[in-house]
């Protein structure tokens, strides 16, 4: 690692784990205790690690508590309890030590519209004394990925939401910290540039040993980048280790029942939940937003029979699957919910929008 690249003087490189949360526990509206109106516990106990040059997956519906946890984690919130470390550094105790590990691009989209691409990013190097000489590789290199560099001497103020959303994310990597957060980094990224972004990533990762802790809305990106992750609902964390793990863990194949969205829904659900247990081959069925999912060791010749019972009991089916476990499968199983994916809105450019009106 360059001298550019090295830890923050004063701060040593971590040899335990460069993320270290025990007992976690986040109240919004009141203290820890505190019920009733208004209170909200929105982190509820949770424990887990990232080891040095891991690149760790965290995973989670809306409303689960992921985004509450990484703002602790980034310091931009206090727990109510628990202990958090990252890169040995207590989050409460030595916060600005903290924020000089981290590099972090987050969901909403924060870029200077009156300065160009190139200049945005070059903004962000010198901001982090970065020898002049890197930062221009740097930049060069990030407008390449990103497929920014004939725009590079535009204003982003003029760029559409999609490529302010990609100079945004080439904010937090110019300066290679040892720790980066990635928010949902490439949501609302064609395919194309998706891949790109992955690839250096993988770059990164291998070549710099740096950390990465991704949310991520894609579960494909999490299956082709992640080493571990973790799935968080209501609060707490429900399932955690490496992909192939949490797909083996399911042990079957998925069948997948989704049902016309009608007044009869619901209970049109329930008759199809129950009559799951009673078919030969299921070894567990539950609901979720759209019908019922059911797990089978032999999926095909099960669904035969799913759907016969279904018939006969006159329960209406939109749409059959029948898959290996994905880790879409080890969401829903989990969550009794499908990841959806949302676009990512550019922030307000505020005054810079107001000086061109």
């Amino acid at each position: 690692m360059s001298a550019a690249l090295a830890a923050p003087r004063g701060i040593d490189t971590p040899t335990e784990p460069m993320i270290d949360v025990a007992g976690l526990v986040k109240v919004y509206g009141g203290n820890e205790g505190d019920t009733g109106e208004g209170v909200v516990r929105a982190v509820n106990g949770i424990d887990f690690h990232v080891d040095p040059g891991e690149f760790f997956g965290f995973l989670g519906p809306n409303g689960s508590g992921k985004t509450t946890t990484i703002k602790i984690l980034t310091t931009l919130l206090r727990p109510t309890r628990g202990a958090v470390k990252v890169g040995g550094l207590d989050v409460v105790e030595r916060p600005q030590d903290v924020r000089k590990l981290l590099g972090y691009a987050g969901q909403s989209i924060g870029v200077d519209g009156d300065l160009t691409g190139r200049e945005n990013l070059r903004l962000i190097g010198h901001l982090y004394h970065l020898p002049g000489s890197v930062v221009r590789d740097r930049v060069e290199e990030l407008l390449d990925v990103l497929q920014l560099t004939e725009a590079a001497d535009r204003p982003a103020g003029t760029y559409s939401g999609g490529m302010r959303r990609r100079l945004d994310l080439g904010s937090g990597l110019v300066h290679h910290p040892p720790l980066l957060f990635l928010d949902e980094p490439t949501t609302g990224l064609d395919p194309q540039t998706r891949n790109a972004v992955w690839e250096y990533l993988r770059t990164l990762h291998r070549t710099e040993r740096m950390t990465i802790f991704l949310t991520t809305q894609y579960m494909e990106e999490a299956d082709q980048l992640c080493q571990r992750l973790a799935i968080m609902d209501h609060g707490r964390i429900v399932a955690a280790g490496t992909p192939h793990e949490l797909k083996a863990g399911i042990g079957a194949d998925l069948i997948t029942i989704r049902l016309p969205q009608d007044g009869s829904f619901e209970a049109n659900r329930a008759r199809a939940l129950a009559l799951a247990h009673t078919v030969p081959g299921v070894a567990g069925a539950v609901e979720f937003e759209q019908g019922v999912t059911m797990r089978a060791v032999h999926g095909g010749a099960t669904l035969v029979e799913v759907l016969r019972r279904l018939e006969a009991e006159k329960v209406p089916v939109n749409e059959v699957a029948v898959s290996p476990p994905t880790l879409d499968q080890v969401f829903l199983q989990h969550t009794g919910r499908e990841m959806q994916v949302e676009e990512v809105r550019p922030a307000s450019r505020g005054p810079w929008a107001a000086r061109r009106n």
